[in-house]
């Protein structure tokens, strides 16, 4: 049975949360971070959520890619109800549909750029040599095929975070989050970012949401979400004045 016309999911509606609220426990206090948020993100949209630190939009993309639980609601991807799950087949949701772009570059410290580019297809069963190819294509799309053969600790900021974005990508998921993907770039950096995240969203069968204050970016934007203590406040294409 075709389950994501369930809880008022439109069909076409690449992400889906409806009532999905997250609460956490501060000592004996219960924070209400999400308030039920009812939010449907369509394919072959580039879409920017903004917000003042603290408004709950890292919690809110974190229970959309699967990495966090909500405390009530449901969250479909294309489809799955990605909480209904158990946790094997969710981990493996992730990896075949979902790229990931966070602040915190988590690269692995030991391996060089290439490879910590190339973990998600090594993941799927991507014989190494192979992956490590596709993943210097990557980077060289991200002016950085030069930096291959270095390390981590032997790039600057920018450079990792270039490397992240790679890794994110490899696999050519059909669900892209990201989480202030041009905030240690250059504009001219963040421009080639930017390309390559349309290039994923505009496809009909893709996704792309992206978390910024960047306001150099903002005109790329095919619809912007204002995220207010927990809630949407705002639904458009432009930016209230403010943020």
């Amino acid at each position: 049975m075709d389950t994501s016309a369930i809880g008022g999911c439109k069909p076409e509606a690449a992400i889906c949360t409806r009532g999905v609220t997250r609460d956490f426990q501060a000592g004996q206090q219960t924070i209400t971070v999400l308030h039920g948020i009812d939010l449907d993100i369509r394919a072959g949209e580039l879409t920017f959520l903004v917000g003042e630190s603290g408004s709950g939009k890292t919690t809110l993309i974190s229970i959309m890619c699967g990495i966090l639980w909500p405390t009530l609601g449901e969250v479909k991807v294309f489809g799955t109800d990605i909480y209904e799950l158990g946790d094997t087949d969710l981990v493996e949701f992730r990896l075949q549909n979902i790229g990931f772009i966070f602040q915190q570059y988590n690269l692995i410290p030991s391996i060089d750029a290439a490879n910590n580019a190339a973990v998600p297809l090594i993941a799927q069963g991507m014989d190494r040599l192979e992956a490590r190819e596709k993943a210097v294509a990557m980077l060289e799309k991200l002016n950085i095929g030069d930096q291959a053969d270095k390390l981590p600790r032997q790039l600057s900021g920018g450079q990792q975070q270039r490397v992240a974005i790679a890794r994110a990508l490899v696999h050519e998921p059909r669900l892209v989050v990201c989480d202030e993907p041009t905030a240690a770039l250059d504009a001219s950096s963040g421009r080639r970012v930017m390309d390559l995240l349309r290039d994923v969203a505009v496809a009909e069968d893709r996704a792309c949401i992206i978390v910024t204050h960047d306001n150099r970016i903002f005109d790329l934007a095919d619809r912007i979400l204002v995220l207010e203590d927990g809630r949407i406040t705002h639904d458009g294409t432009d930016v209230p004045e403010g943020h």
